[in-house]
Order: structure tokens, then sequence, then C-alpha cells
């Protein structure tokens, strides 16, 4: 008879079950509730979000009113854009454990990217209560003051936040976009040109075309110019790269180097009717009236444009068919009743044509807006004398 070696005995027997000898119901509750959590994050931070949830549900079958389940359920479905669904899980979570830190901060998320900035502030308030130097809930809650227009309040957290780390740079941005917003453009460059300098060899383009836009906006073009063409050094294709280098040659009147970049667009974007509209701009000016109303023309069949309309009214006024600029002009004051620029050109046309009553008729007729416009009244004046 063949001797057994022990090996082969013990591969016959039944695997030993693990002791339990002294673990109590709910200790094994409280451990098969610990792993599920676990497991449950584990894969929902691998983006396994289906089988994230089902690990969250079993909690939710052990324990109603698990927190760590109905924060998780909450996360998958954020994870997923169901802002509305996580709401519902954290609400449910918050009404069982008040104060609770991560679906606070998970339901404010929700308010916020559902627009609705001013329940968003006021559950990261909640949150600020319990840990009021957290830079990232800080940082939230400045840009959500932002959103809704709130200069001081937003500028207040976005200082508290530098004081407690110097140089942060979700800080210095949100302070760069607060001062824009307010068209403050100075203040606004101060700190996009801080975060140059901090990070100048790893910029992100955008800080290159932020500092740009300042540049443009306080009309030091050329300036913007440098900065602007560093960008699409970066990326040769980028919009707002592109269009500020545009704008900064239109406002140094250099048509022939301002249409090349509108056309680079429009190599992108074919049927942007507001580059084509600004095209058309540049060529009127460089004298090329053909190519102008070809461009506008093509905004013209994309919908409806202003600019358009009165881009070929220009020409027709350009041209001397005043008659035939005016009644376009016109009919643009019907969509736009108080565009002053409209009113100054339809008085010049009727003007040309020998018309001054008629001419300061239509500039009288803006005056009754109550807006004071220097333009107006400088022309009137012109006109009466």
């Amino acid at each position: 008879m063949k001797r057994l070696k022990m090996v082969d005995l013990l591969s016959d027997m039944p695997p030993i079950p693990e002791p339990t000898a002294g673990i109590t119901e709910e200790e094994k509750k409280f451990n098969e509730i610990a792993e599920l959590s676990k497991n449950g994050y584990l894969l929902l931070k691998d983006s396994h979000v289906d089988e994230a949830e089902n690990a969250f549900r079993k909690i939710l079958d052990l324990e109603t009113d698990n927190n760590y389940a109905l924060v998780g359920l909450g996360d998958a479905a954020r994870k997923r854009n169901h802002f509305r669904e996580a709401v519902d899980y954290y609400t449910k979570c918050l009404s069982y454990h008040p104060g609770n830190n991560y679906a606070l901060f998970g339901l404010a998320d929700c308010y916020k990217a559902l627009n609705q900035y001013n329940k968003a502030i006021e559950i990261w308030e909640q949150y600020l209560q319990h840990d009021d130097r957290n830079i990232t809930v800080l940082t939230r809650v400045a840009d959500a003051y932002r959103k809704i227009r709130d200069f001081k309040q937003s500028k207040i957290l976005y200082l508290r936040v530098l004081d407690v780390e110097d140089n942060n740079p979700y800080a210095l941005i949100g302070l760069g976009h607060l001062h824009y917003d307010f068209k403050e453009y100075r203040d606004a460059l101060y700190y996009w040109q801080k975060m140059l300098d901090l990070n100048d060899d790893a910029i992100d383009i955008r800080v290159l075309t932020s500092i740009g836009n300042c540049h443009r906006k306080l009309k030091t073009y050329d300036q913007g110019i440098y900065y602007f063409q560093r960008a699409l050094r970066m990326d040769p294709n980028n919009f707002y790269a592109l269009f500020g280098l545009a704008d900064c040659y239109r406002g140094m009147n250099q048509q022939f180097r301002s249409v090349e970049y509108w056309n680079k667009i429009l190599e992108k974007d074919p049927n942007n009717k507001v580059i084509l509209t600004r095209a058309g701009d540049a060529y009127r000016n460089l004298g090329d009236y053909e190519l102008a109303q070809d461009y506008y023309q093509r905004a013209f069949d994309i919908e409806f444009d202003v600019y358009a309309v009165l881009g070929l009214a220009m020409i027709s006024k350009i041209q001397g068919k005043y008659d035939e600029a005016a009644v376009s002009l016109s009919r643009l004051l019907q969509s736009d009743p108080r565009n002053y620029r409209l009113y100054l050109e339809l008085a010049e046309c009727h003007s040309n044509c020998g018309d001054k009553k008629k001419a300061i008729d239509i500039l009288q007729e803006f005056q009754k807006f109550g807006i004071r416009n220097q333009l107006i009244s400088e022309m009137l004046e012109k006109l009466r004398e």
C-alpha cells in the first residue's frame, strides 16, 4: 500500500474556516461594511462606477443611513454628471449626519455645476465653519462669489487663500479673472503677470492670452502682441491668440496684418459670423470694397447680423449711394434702437443728401433716450451751425 505524505492528506481536507469565536454579529457587519466601503471608493477612483454603486448599495442593505455609502453614491452620480441625483444622496446623508464634510463638499460642487451659486456658497460656508483654512474650499467659494458678481466678498476670500499659502495659483488666477470681469485691467494684469513670473518656463497658454487681453483692453497693443505671439508659438491654432493678434493690429490701424489673422481663424471656423464681419471691416478699411462685401454677405447668409448690414451700408455710403445706405441704416435702427453709431451714420447720409433738418431730427431721436453721447452732441452742434 502506497504510503501517503502529509501534504496529500492536507490537500484532500476541506478548507479550514477562519476563526469566528468571539466575533459578534455586529462586529461581522461592521467588518463587511468597512470592506465594501473600501472597495467601493477604490472602484470609484478607477472609474468603475457601476461596480462602485453596487458596493455602496450593498452597504445600504446592511445599514440604511450609512454615511460612507450615501456619500459614495453621491460621488458616483456626480462622476456621471447626474448632479440632481447626487444632490439627493448628499442631502439624505446630511439629514442623518449633519455637518458631514464630504457630503457638504459634494453638495456644494453639485450646486456649482447646476449654476446655483448662491446655494453652493451657503453650503461651502457651512463647510468652512469646520475648516476655515481649507484652501480648496476657500477658492471655490471665492469663485462662486465671482460668478454672482460679488467683487468685495470674492476678493476677500482669494486674499485669505494667499494669506494661508503665498502665490497660490488658483487664487492668483481667480484674482486676475475677478479684476478683468470688473474692467480693472491694470489690477488683473498684476496678478496674471505674477503667475507668469512664478512659472515662466512652464506657463499655461491661458495666462499668456489673459495678459495679452489686458494689454488689448488697455490699448497697449504692441505689448499685447508680444504675449499673443508667444502663445501662438505654443499653439499655432489657438483661437484667443489669433483673435488677440488680429484685434491688436486692428487697434494699431494695421488692417493688412489684422486680416491675416482673421483669415487664419476662418480657415478653421469658416462660419464664424463675428470673424467674417471683422474681416469685412478690415477689407473695407483697406479700400477693397468688393472683397469686404463678400465677407459681409457670407456673415449675413449665416444669420441676420447687425454689423454685416452696417458694413454693407458703410460701403454704400463711401460709394456715394446715400439713399441706399439710409434705407439699410433705418432698418437696423428697428432692431437696435439705442446704437448711437447707427444714428451718426444715418444723420451723415441725410446731411450728405442736403437734408440737414432730417439729420438733426435723427440725432434728437437718440437724445430722447436720455443717453449722453459726446459724438452725437458734437454732430448736432455742427449741423445747427
